[in-house]
């Protein structure tokens, strides 16, 4: 068994320009979503060793919501704020059993870069959608890409 990276970019926040970015937080909508995605992750019979979410308070509302279902704490991990990489992905895996599954909760770009450096697929990453990538230390595969809307249908 390889390791699972599974990426859940933060649900709908407010507008830019309301607030600080780092404050903005879910809309009523996005609460829904991050719900969904905590439920369909519930329903595929997934169980993470943990949950990292960036300190932005979008992805800290994201990450509480879904892992009600989840029986999981979100850990604050700094480097999901900004910037944050194949490399910072591989480290927080490493952390973890060769055959642990992770949940990072953060942000566009670079939740679709470091698929892509993983898989070398592109995707069209939502907010409130979940990428799934099997064995990312290696050539790794993009399992799953689902969008707000067919998380909710999982529900």
């Amino acid at each position: 068994m390889a390791h699972q990276l599974w990426l859940l970019r933060h649900a709908e926040a407010v507008p830019h320009g309301i607030k600080p970015d780092a404050d903005r937080e879910l809309t009523e909508r996005g609460r829904r979503q991050a719900d969904a995605a905590g439920v369909a992750l519930a329903a595929l019979g997934e169980t993470f060793a943990a949950c990292y979410t960036s300190p932005k308070v979008r992805a800290v509302e994201t990450a509480a919501l879904a892992c009600v279902h989840l029986d999981l704490e979100p850990v604050v991990e700094t480097s999901l704020a900004n910037g944050f990489s194949r490399v910072d992905a591989l480290a927080l895996l490493e952390a973890h059993e060769a055959d642990a599954h992770v949940l990072v909760v953060g942000h566009e770009p670079s939740f679709s870069q470091v698929v892509h450096d993983c898989t070398g697929a592109r995707v069209d990453f939502k907010k409130g959608g979940v990428a799934a990538i099997d064995s990312p230390h290696t050539h790794g595969h993009l399992i799953a890409l689902l969008r707000p809307r067919e998380l909710r249908a999982m529900r």
